[in-house]
C-alpha cells in the first residue's frame, strides 16, 4: 500500500499544480485541506477529476468527499475499496 500512496501523492501533485511539494513532503496521515496542505473548494474538485480519470471512480454523494479526501490514507483507502 505505501507504494500505492507514493503514486498517489504524485498524482495529487501533478493533478493540482503543486509543483514545489514532493510526495515526501506529504505525510499519510496529514490533513489535506485547512491547516495541512491548505487545499480549498476547488481542489476538492480536481480531486473529483483525479479519480475518474485515474481510478474510474465517481463519487455519487458529494458529501463524502469530507471523509474521502481527509487525507492520503483516508483516499487510497477509499480506491482501494471502491476500484
Amino acid at each position: 500500500m505505501s507504494d500505492f500512496k507514493e503514486t498517489l501523492k504524485s498524482q495529487i501533485i501533478e493533478q493540482l499544480n503543486l509543483e514545489d511539494l514532493t510526495p515526501g513532503d506529504i505525510q499519510d496521515d496529514a490533513p489535506l485541506f485547512g491547516e495541512g496542505l491548505g487545499l480549498d473548494s476547488i481542489d476538492a474538485l480536481e480531486f473529483i477529476v483525479l479519480l475518474e480519470q485515474n481510478y474510474g471512480i465517481k463519487i455519487a454523494d458529494p458529501n463524502e468527499g469530507k471523509e474521502i479526501f481527509q487525507s492520503v490514507n483516508s483516499l487510497a483507502a477509499y480506491i482501494q475499496k471502491n476500484q
